[in-house]
């Protein structure tokens, strides 16, 4: 027998695990960390959202196998939501599937479009599943990088002129885990014409769709006419409706790629729980304060959070969107690399982060740090820095 299995080869290490494994071993000897390492939301979902789950869930027919592809209401309400928030109309039927969270949503896809000898064109850096996703299932990956300049066409350009076979799909992600950077409408309409000049499938991940500041709210690829042909798009409710235990997302757009989606995920699942589906058309079909006072929660937190470590000794580039900074090493340290200067953080200052280079080899000299504990928190974190950026001969502005 083969000493490891196939897919098993494929996938390094996970860095990232490193640092969780350090953070929870601090913990259980009792040292109080401020965790900015795991994008897990803080924050309690609306109550009449709880509400609702408990309502349906007193239901006894309520506990039985739900619908793979999602309860029509809630495929109703997703599309709704596309309508309201983009002006882009989806038919419930054929435009919009269910899926148990974005995560979920794009590894189904991976398995029911890509296999081996398959090329996509992906991100670096990136969050894990928009390479690992489609590693798993046999294909290869072509990086590209992250932020929308010129050279982010050159590169796709490049792709396809000398990779063999051409490349097929292409992953984008903008609000950027981890980068948190930011495209306009002309960066989609431009991608699209590009998709289908070069028979490219766009994979579009949209998970911090409402997470943006400065009043700046960030498009959906498919409000580019014509967008559907060639692109599917993936949002979540996790960080919208702090909502992210729940594993409620949804995939939207061409009918093609949609189809492929259902019929895996009807092999592999039954669905959400049925409740959990009945509540997650609560959230979408109900209040929407909610959203905009998480927006307003991050933004602040964004901005302590930017000038609390920058007096500490810590420039960070202040985010556009997303929960997330994504902050390169202070320069006296960059040669330490991300993962140890995250080590460094957690044992000497008892702040966790979230190492750069776990995002791809374009993330080493960056970490990327989670908005998820309080302004408080932040305050502490950025004193415990200051401490430890101290200790390493780093001056820290005056307070």
């Amino acid at each position: 027998m083969d000493d490891e299995f196939y897919r098993i080869k494929r996938l390094p290490p996970y860095v990232i695990a490193e640092v969780n494994a350090m953070r929870a071993a601090a913990r259980a000897a009792g040292r109080d960390i401020i965790d900015l390492g795991m994008g897990n939301p803080d924050l309690p979902p609306p109550q009449h959202v709880i509400d609702k789950l408990c309502e349906v869930a007193q239901k006894p027919s309520a506990h039985g196998y739900s619908a793979s592809a999602g309860i029509p209401g809630v495929r109703k309400a997703q599309a709704n939501y596309y309508g309201r928030r983009f002006g882009v109309e989806l038919d419930p039927e054929t435009e919009v599937v269910m899926t148990m969270g974005s995560k979920e949503g794009l590894a189904s896809l991976a398995t029911a479009i890509t296999g081996p000898g398959d090329v996509v064109l992906a991100p670096n850096p990136s969050y894990p599943i928009h390479t690992f996703g489609f590693i798993i299932a046999g294909a290869t990956i072509r990086s590209v990088p992250t932020t929308p300049d010129e050279r982010y066409w050159q590169s796709l350009e490049r792709a396809m002129a000398f990779t063999v076979p051409r490349p097929s799909i292409l992953i984008v992600n903008y609000p950027s885990n981890p980068t948190a950077e930011t495209v306009d409408l002309a960066f989609y309409e431009r991608l699209v014409a590009w998709a289908k000049e070069n028979k490219v499938w766009i994979l579009s991940d949209l998970a911090y769709s409402e997470l943006y500041y400065d009043g700046q709210p960030t498009p959906s690829i498919l409000q580019v006419p014509g967008a559907k042909d060639v692109a599917v798009e993936f949002t979540s409710m996790s960080k919208t409706f702090s909502m992210a235990g729940w594993r409620v997302g949804f995939a939207v757009g061409n009918t093609r790629l949609i189809a492929a989606l259902k019929r895996v995920k009807s092999y592999l699942d039954y669905g959400a729980f049925t409740p959990i589906q009945a509540a997650a058309c609560a959230a979408l079909n109900g209040p929407q304060d909610i959203v905009e006072a998480n927006r307003q929660l991050y933004q602040k937190r964004r901005d302590v959070m930017v000038e609390a470590f920058g007096r500490a000794g810590w420039e960070i580039p202040t985010p556009k969107a997303s929960m997330f900074a994504w902050a390169p090493l202070p320069p006296a340290l960059r040669d330490m690399g991300s993962l140890e200067f995250s080590k460094q953080l957690l044992t000497h200052a008892e702040v966790a982060v979230a190492p750069g280079v776990g995002y791809g080899e374009d993330g080493e000299g960056f970490v990327r740090i989670a908005m998820v504990e309080n302004e408080q928190r932040l305050r502490q974190a950025a004193r415990n820095i200051k401490r430890y950026l101290a200790s390493m001969g780093i001056n820290s502005s005056a307070a």
